[in-house]
């Protein structure tokens, strides 16, 4: 089954795939950071799935989802008629429920129900039982309970049952998660839970402020943003899945089921551009509590309530989505020292402060400590923003980006009469911009490079004139952009840089896709360019590229023409957001924008 065939659903607290031939194949209860009790997406149907569909070749499915909310309907057109399957997850803190519901639209429909659970990423069969009327499933300190007035039997370590259903008729199944130790949860009203599940997406989907072109597909992106929320603690996942290849068949299988700063931070913006201030609240709630502490001891990426132990290892037992292996759980580079971070964090709070989003003393007091920190240890080598596994180097990107902590660090002084060390952050802002624009420059070729004294490209550069580092018509950055056009281009579609000659750098084997958020960066450029022709087809081109539910994974393979990566990946959504929101201040007066900004990262300077 290819990314493309996958719906989304999800409660707040973790989230499930759910494809296109009614199988849930990937769901992580009670948060997204725990253990699969579906994963037949990374093994086989055997390492846990729930299928509902009918019991005969379907002649046409499609899938969609009500409009803006994340209750996805999947119907199936056979000999005997049509059915529709509609599944959904209540947003909620204090419970995990997944709801399946079923009705025969038109005809009589022979349909099969076949749940295999299997706690531990596939691994654990649990005890089974009944328990009054309903199936118990128990592992561990995980158990769940089934709810459904469907006659269900025992087959093969599976929870079957066959059924016939004709128009007009629907049954429901319930599936609820519960600590083992603790009494099961009273069943929960499908058709209530339904209209509650529909009513808080409608409300929150109608906060968006953005009134601009692309507005069905900025929507779409921003639920699927809010999707990766932990509610419990405001935190935001990159992505809801592990170890989807970047190359199919690859090793660059990575766990994205955490808390990134980068990606949670350039999430933040998109949110608060687009009205939804709350999340902004929460996240930066969460991003003072994670972080506080020594600045030095400051990881890039953390569990959704702020764990700082994720240790990386392999699942064995299971072969991989299409044969990719290895299989990771958790991530080495929280590990990692990735300089960038800083100057993503610093941007964000600054930006929050431009919109008049309350911040305390507190929060400013930890910032400071992170300017402080890279006023300090700005020219260290670092792992950067691709994370490389290779050694440290002065990567030009890292250097930008402590640019920017200082820099925004300086304008929060001068702006909003806090305290700091102004003559300080000044003096090492100067440092860093001469620096980069000596070291990180190929003056034999007129472009900024990829780390000092590389002569290579990497499209992490696109970045100088977004954040503010030169103008975008400085001659060094335009021939950069054209570098970057005529050398990491494939099918129209922008790579991180040339994996087959960056062995030495990233430490890993050739080989991965077009990354996404990479093309809208270059979307943004070329908006800002004046280029708006070339922009506007560029990102029609990826708006092309989203599954029909309009998700987006991190990267696409242009020879297989399928997406690749985790998915769905918070940061090609944010970068879709960005750069709608872009392409209409390009072309839009600030009069008709009304509050809709004029560039994510240019209009607060």
């Amino acid at each position: 089954m290819h990314l493309e065939d996958y719906g989304l659903v999800g409660d707040l607290n973790t989230a499930a795939l759910v494809s296109r031939d009614g199988s849930i194949d990937w769901l992580c209860l009670p948060r997204f950071d725990s253990a699969a009790c579906f994963a037949a997406l990374l093994g086989t149907p055997a390492n846990g799935r729930w299928l509902l569909a009918p019991a005969e070749p379907a002649r046409r499915t499609t899938q969609r989802y009500r409009d803006n909310t994340l209750i996805l309907e999947t119907e199936f057109e056979t000999d005997s008629g049509v059915v529709r399957i509609t599944d959904f997850m209540p947003p909620a803190d204090d419970r995990h429920d997944i709801v399946r519901v079923v009705e025969t639209l038109r005809g009589r429909v022979p349909l099969r129900m076949e749940l295999i659970v299997r706690f531990d990423y596939g691994e654990s069969v649990p005890w089974v039982h009944r328990v009054d009327h309903a199936t118990h499933y128990v592992v561990g300190p995980n158990a769940l309970l089934l709810h459904t007035d469907v006659a269900t039997e025992g087959r093969d370590l599976a929870t079957c049952a066959d059924f016939t259903l004709a128009a007009g008729e629907r049954r429901e199944f319930v599936l609820v998660w519960f600590p083992s130790h603790e009494q099961p949860p009273a069943a929960i009203g499908s058709r209530d839970a339904l209209a509650a599940t529909e009513r808080f997406w409608h409300e929150w989907s109608a906060r968006c402020t953005y009134e601009g072109e692309w507005r069905d597909a900025v929507v779409r992106s921003l639920i699927t943003l809010k999707a990766l929320t932990y509610l419990p603690t405001g935190g935001i996942v990159a992505a809801p899945t592990t170890s989807l290849p970047e190359q199919l068949g690859g090793v660059r299988n990575w766990d994205y089921r955490f808390c990134w700063l980068r990606d949670a931070t350039f999430t933040l913006f998109s949110l608060m551009e687009a009205g939804y201030r709350d999340e902004a609240a929460a996240f930066t709630n969460w991003l003072q509590r994670a972080v506080a502490g020594d600045p030095g001891q400051l990881q890039m990426l953390y569990g959704v309530a702020g764990e700082r132990s994720l240790p990386e290892l392999e699942l064995s037992h299971l072969c991989g989505y299409e044969n990719s292996r290895p299989v990771r759980i958790g991530n080495a580079a929280a590990r990692q020292f990735q300089l960038d971070v800083y100057g993503e964090i610093i941007d964000a709070t600054h930006f929050k402060r431009h919109l008049g989003l309350a911040t305390s003393d507190d929060a400013w007091h930890v910032q400071r400590h992170l300017i402080n920190f890279v006023a300090q240890h700005w020219q260290e080598p670092d792992e950067g923003i691709w994370e490389v596994r290779g050694p440290r180097r002065h990567f030009t990107h890292s250097k930008v980006m402590a640019w920017v902590a200082l820099d925004r660090g300086i304008k929060s002084l001068e702006q909003f009469q806090l305290d700091g060390e102004l003559d300080r952050w000044r003096d090492a802002r100067d440092r860093v911009h001469h620096e980069v624009c000596t070291r990180g420059y190929d003056s034999t070729h007129g472009v900024f490079t990829q780390f000092y004294g590389s002569e290579q490209l990497d499209s992490s550069l696109l970045m100088l004139p977004l954040v503010g580092f030169l103008p975008i018509n400085d001659p060094r950055i335009v021939r950069t952009i054209e570098a970057i056009q005529r050398d990491l281009i494939t099918d129209g579609l922008v790579r991180r840089y040339h994996t087959a000659t960056s062995t030495h750098v990233d430490g890993l084997p050739p080989g991965e896709g077009a990354f996404l958020p990479c093309s809208f960066w270059l979307v943004d450029c070329l908006a800002l360019l004046g280029r708006r022709d070339e922009a506007v087809a560029l990102f029609n081109r990826l708006l092309s590229l989203r599954s029909p539910l309009g998700l987006l994974s991190e990267e696409y393979d242009t020879h297989a023409r399928r997406l690749t990566g985790n998915y769905p990946q918070a940061f090609s959504h944010v970068a879709l957001i960005n750069s709608a929101q872009n392409l209409f201040a390009a072309s839009h007066p600030a009069e008709e924008r009304g509050s809709q900004p004029r560039y994510r990262r240019l209009h607060h300077r």
